[in-house]
């Protein structure tokens, strides 16, 4: 399973890095997002809503994205 490490980088970066990772796979892929910023959570949910990608939260600083369409 794809993974971005942002742990450590302040937002936007691993919004930045998740896009850009999403960007590179099919629809129907999962890819993982280590955060520790407190803001990535939310922005990853936003940016998911906004692009009709499903968000979850697995654990503490770790949350997976599922490209749709």
């Amino acid at each position: 399973m794809p993974t971005v490490d942002a742990r450590g980088l302040a937002c936007p970066l691993p919004l930045a890095l998740a896009k850009r990772s999403m960007a590179e796979l099919p629809a129907g892929a999962v890819l993982t997002v280590l955060a520790t910023d407190p803001e990535a959570p939310i922005d990853l949910a936003a940016w998911a809503a906004d692009e009709g990608h499903a968000f979850s939260e697995r654990a503490a600083g770790e949350y997976e994205l599922k490209k749709e369409g």
